[in-house]
């Protein structure tokens, strides 16, 4: 009989972690998951009582980002995510096995922890030549992808990869690499899309499961509504130059000394659904935009399809967007003035004609 699997819990206290900083570890992780002020209380009971979910991370075509992204995570610290809050059982980048005897820990994992683990997907399965444009292990990565899906208890898509199939899928695609759902159809998928994806919303998506033991709210792309439902723009600091039409009108004019919105440089904000503007990167230093550069669109499915990086979105409606606010004003006073003779000149019939209405006795 397998003894019963370890808390985050009996983890970190074996480690000599104390009480107040695994208090304090729950509060940061409620936080970075806007839990509200029971969420400390709620992570910790997770924490303590739930067994840490094995975790399966596997690598298709692909660049390596989504991990890069993830080992740089501030809240919480991945160090805490790995080696605590769940049991990485298998990566192929970061693990010392390899060879056949990662491909055994792999097998092991899947059998021993069958119907239970996670499967972490990051790239994607190239179809063309039967799979042969990607093999893992002597087999072809799609074969090994479906075969660990079967029996996992989810999936998470992490980056633009997995979940929609990014530059390996573009035009003409002459792999054939598809996204991880157009072979994966028996099991629920959670698409974290990004190139990458921000590292505080890869572990915040992990940090999410291992506390309530389900999948997160999802939109109908299958992307996390916590951290997809509102788009760059809505909450980007140079949102209020976008509604004044005050825009940068080439690299490094006056207007992008000053910070002006960039949507006619090419910027995606308008159209782009992420956190960027809000939980930023880095630990929460900035962002592209913030750096001077328009958003590209890359947690978007096909941006690399769409045009080039500067081309300017044309179906954006808004007040200002073609004007800056000077011409927005000198048409709002012409528009007043104009008003203004319409009137004089109503009145000024009026009077000639005897019929002004103004009169008491008219």
């Amino acid at each position: 009989m397998d003894a019963p699997r370890e808390t985050f819990y009996d983890v970190i206290r074996r480690q000599g972690i104390s009480r107040r900083s695994f208090v304090k570890f729950c509060s940061l992780t409620a936080a970075s998951l806007g839990l509200g002020a029971s969420g400390a209380t709620t992570v910790a009971n997770a924490l303590e009582t739930k067994p840490r979910i094995p975790v399966i991370w596997m690598h298709g075509l692909e660049c390596t980002c989504c991990s890069e992204s993830f080992i740089r995570s501030a809240h919480p610290l991945v160090k805490d995510v790995v080696l605590s809050m769940i049991s990485l059982d298998y990566d192929d980048t970061i693990m010392a096995a390899a060879g056949h005897q990662a491909d055994a820990i792999l097998q092991e994992t899947r059998q021993k922890h069958k119907g239970q683990y996670i499967l972490a997907v990051e790239g994607n399965p190239p179809l063309n030549e039967n799979g042969m444009y990607c093999i893992d292990g002597g087999r072809p990565f799609v074969e090994k992808l479906v075969e660990m899906a079967d029996d996992s208890l989810a999936v998470i898509a992490w980056g633009a990869c997995a979940s929609w199939g990014c530059v390996q899928a573009a035009k003409p695609n002459p792999t054939q690499a598809v996204p991880i759902d157009k072979v994966i159809r028996n099991k629920p998928i959670i698409k974290v899309p990004g190139c990458p994806p921000i590292a505080e919303v890869m572990t915040g998506v992990v940090g999410y499961v291992v506390t309530f033991g389900r999948l997160p709210e999802l939109d109908r792309q299958g992307r996390p509504k916590m951290f997809y439902s509102q788009r760059i723009h809505d909450k980007c600091y140079r949102r209020p130059h976008f509604d004044a039409g005050q825009f940068v009108e080439e690299w490094d004019d006056e207007g992008a000394r000053k910070g002006y919105c960039l949507y006619k440089m090419g910027c995606k904000g308008p159209t782009t659904y992420n956190a960027c503007s809000t939980t930023r990167w880095n630990g929460g230093v900035s962002f592209p935009i913030q750096s001077g550069h328009g958003c590209i669109g890359c947690s978007e499915d096909g941006f690399w399809d769409k045009g080039s990086f500067y081309d300017r979105l044309t179906n954006i409606s808004a007040f200002g967007i073609e004007a800056n606010a000077d011409q927005i004003g000198m048409v709002a006073a012409g528009t007043v003035a104009a008003g203004l003779a319409v009137h004089a000149g109503v009145t000024a019939v009026r009077k000639l004609s005897g019929r002004d209405d103004h009169h008491p006795h008219a």
